[in-house]
């Protein structure tokens, strides 16, 4: 399988009164086409900022992260936007979605950035719904969903432009038990029907049980790296 990122020799450093904290030490990681991988750790371990560094929402104070062949730390501001447009998807623990908006228009708003036909929309909105099983809320709003359908909402909107990598920061962080291993279950079947790549950052022993890889960080380094042959949850 294809390298899809590479990370090498990563340290990122960030200003704290008159001196630095080190986040990241010499992380040396490579993820390719397909995995469902987890960055665990504590909180304060690095696995957040790593995750920003891949997603080129941050960049390293040194080292590099080149993802699917774009170095981000030589990436100008519209570049990163556009790596992040056409092939990253994101899911955060907070949903960020648009209050006002439909599901279908929160769905819809990524898609708009790749200007798009209104057929295509469509048929790629109802279709993601349809994955994540939501194609009987395309009218609703957020206020209108529990927690459970929203994290769906927000799963659907990474994937709706078909991305080669997700990236998911404690995407169960706000969900009960039940709601989570749906959510999950939904991730992982993406991961085995698309092909799609995950990248979760957690703590969440949930979480930990589907992953295929788990990668675990304390004080910024990386102290292991284990292939899971079967994913229980």
């Amino acid at each position: 399988m294809q390298s899809i990122v590479e990370v090498q020799n990563l340290s990122k450093k960030f200003p704290v009164g008159a001196g630095f904290f080190t986040a990241l030490k010499e992380v040396n990681l490579q993820f390719k086409e397909g995995e469902f991988a987890g960055l665990v750790g504590p909180s304060g371990s690095g696995k957040t900022t790593l995750l920003n560094i891949i997603g080129s929402l941050d960049v390293p104070s040194s080292g590099e992260v080149v993802v699917m062949g774009n170095p981000v730390s030589r990436l100008t501001v519209a570049q990163a936007a556009l790596l992040r447009k056409q092939q990253l998807g994101f899911i955060f623990q907070s949903y960020n979605l648009l209050p006002v908006y439909t599901v279908y228009e929160n769905v819809e708003f990524p898609l708009l950035l790749l200007k798009l036909s209104a057929t295509e929309r469509k048929k790629r909105i109802l279709e993601t719904l349809e994955w994540v099983g939501l194609a009987d809320k395309v009218k609703s709003r957020p206020s209108e969903l529990s927690g459970g359908e929203c994290q769906r909402v927000a799963i659907a909107r990474a994937m709706v432009k078909r991305p080669v990598l997700v990236l998911a920061d404690e995407p169960t962080a706000n969900l009960d038990s039940a709601n989570s291993h749906n959510i999950l279950k939904t991730m992982l079947k993406l991961n085995e029907e698309l092909k799609t790549s995950f990248i979760f950052a957690t703590h969440d022993d949930k979480v930990i049980s589907y992953l295929k890889r788990i990668i675990r960080l304390e004080d910024g380094r990386v102290v292991a790296d284990e292939q899971i042959d079967a994913v229980n949850p």
